[in-house]
């Protein structure tokens, strides 16, 4: 299976990894292997914690939609210990005007189970737009209402598009019964209304809930001509995160573009496997400063920190004071991330 949209190859790195809407997450797939050495626990600077903290905060409060969207999400991906001082201003983004703002902030309350934001939730499963519904169901359903994964069921058959992409997705975080949840995306899947979201979507879902039989169609993605097609497939296979996801991801460490390589190593780093360290190195010493244009710099720096976070050595975490201060919105916020994740090992990949 092959997902073609040339137009779209060298721009989609950026969406794809910090989007409006979390598609693909960090999540930790069944079966998931600790196969490297990455200090998880590895001191940081009180300095660079200070720095992380104000970033986030200014980013939640940030006039663009879109950024306010992707600091929640970075809010969502830190330890719980770290995300909860954020959790105040989330709650509140649940009223936001943007859709997709109100959508991240439910699923970030699901997600670091926040359950001062209970009465809010409530309310936003009254919301006008169905994608803010289906969120709010979700996060309920993480609250304890299991009445909010029929809701994520039914909408996966709506007739709108971007609703169908967020229900697979939601279903696949959820940690529904895969027996019960599994039909529904392999159908959806098959479904010739299915536009390309939802399909990524769907397989990425099966893919979280350990479905090995989805590895065939993961491989033909990893061997795309298709740079968009091959950082779906890598993240769908660090969220299946079995030992053959994980060989083959080993494989992408030498893909033929930069930001590839650079996701590979991050979902390597997500599994315990440290061997892209290298290809984070080599990123941010020698190939941005070989970037021919200002948004190739921008993906590199942004896509390095975010491995940064994961695979934690004391080697990557010399470059997060330099990250920490990008030219670049993504960059600055991914590197905050990175910070904060090497404050603790724990409560990471939800």
């Amino acid at each position: 299976m092959t997902i073609k949209h040339p137009a779209k190859n060298r721009a989609v790195f950026i969406c794809v990894i910090l989007s409006l809407i979390a598609f693909c997450g960090c999540e930790t797939g069944p079966g998931k292997q600790q196969t490297g050495n990455a200090t998880a626990g590895s001191p940081v600077n009180s300095e660079l914690e200070i720095q992380a903290t104000q970033i986030i905060q200014q980013t939640l409060a940030n006039s663009n939609p879109q950024a306010r969207a992707n600091a929640i999400e970075i809010v969502a991906g830190i330890p719980i210990s770290r995300a909860r001082k954020f959790m105040p201003e989330v709650q509140q983004l649940l009223k936001d005007e943007s859709v997709p703002v109100r959508f991240a902030a439910a699923v970030a309350i699901g997600d670091t189970g926040y359950s001062q934001a209970r009465g809010d939730i409530t309310q936003l499963l009254k919301d006008d737009n169905e994608n803010a519904r289906i969120a709010a169901a979700y996060a309920a359903y993480k609250l304890g209402y299991a009445s909010g994964l029929a809701t994520i069921r039914a909408s996966i058959k709506s007739n709108d598009q971007s609703v169908r992409a967020n229900a697979a997705f939601l279903l696949g975080k959820s940690g529904e019964s895969p027996r019960r949840a599994l039909p529904i995306l392999y159908e959806t899947m098959r479904d010739e209304t299915s536009d390309e979201k939802v399909i990524l979507n769907s397989i990425e879902a099966v893919a979280r809930l350990g479905d090995n039989k989805i590895y065939q169609k993961l491989w033909a993605m990893l061997i795309s001509a298709y740079a968009d097609d091959r950082v779906c497939g890598i993240r769908a296979m660090g969220a299946l995160g079995t030992s053959q996801a994980r060989d083959s991801l080993l494989t992408m460490l030498k893909d033929d573009l930069t930001e590839v390589r650079l996701v590979a190593a991050e979902q390597l780093g997500n599994m315990g496997d440290i061997s892209g360290e290298k290809v984070v190195i080599d990123a941010l010493t020698k190939d941005t400063a070989n970037a021919q244009d200002q948004e190739t710099k921008a993906r590199i720096q942004t896509l390095a920190a975010l491995a940064i976070g994961q695979i934690r050595t004391p080697a990557l975490k010399n470059f997060l004071p330099e990250l920490l201060k990008s030219e670049f919105q993504f960059a600055r916020l991914a590197a905050a991330k990175a910070v904060l994740q090497y404050t603790s090992g724990n409560n990471i990949g939800r």
